[in-house]
């Protein structure tokens, strides 16, 4: 099975009301129906990065996202992660100022996990900076995992 790391844009797309701009209310209602099965499917992991993240902001917002969190597992954050994020921003991979970003795919690239589901664009899922984040893993030693979307992950599954 495997494994997918739900990094916090996720979350903030299945928690709340629908958005009034079409093109982010659309993103949530293919978030909302994949994550109905994205269980059964995939082993989903966050980190307490994600905690954290998922707790800033409107406190009635944050214990949405917190509830949706809930009996996923968190993987470790290690001294490994620490150092491959610092790797990725030194590399230019990730900005300097997005430490968190560059965390979240350390800690999914340490613990071996197959993709990262995010709905950051900017940062995480940029396609001018994904060649110099996968080549910042492997010189690290890490198989980069596959940095997609939801709805990515959701055409794969419909595929026969």
């Amino acid at each position: 099975m495997d494994i997918i790391y739900v990094e916090t844009t996720v979350f903030g797309n299945l928690a709340g009301r629908m958005h009034p701009n079409p093109d982010i209310a659309s993103r949530q209602r293919i978030m909302r129906e994949w994550w109905q099965t994205a269980a059964i499917r995939y082993r989903i992991v966050t980190s307490q990065l994600t905690l954290d993240e998922c707790s800033d902001g409107d406190p009635s917002a944050a214990t949405e996202r917190l509830e949706l969190l809930q009996g996923i597992p968190l993987l470790d954050g290690s001294d490994d992660a620490e150092t491959l994020a610092e790797s990725l921003i030194n590399r230019k991979a990730v900005p300097a100022s997005q430490p968190r970003d560059a965390l979240h795919i350390a800690i999914a690239a340490v613990n071996g996990v197959q993709f990262i589901a995010t709905w950051n664009f900017k940062h995480i899922l940029n396609p001018h900076l994904q060649a110099q984040i996968s080549g910042t893993c492997r010189e690290a030693g890490f198989i980069p995992p596959v940095i997609c979307t939801p709805e990515q992950l959701k055409v794969t599954e419909d595929d026969p």
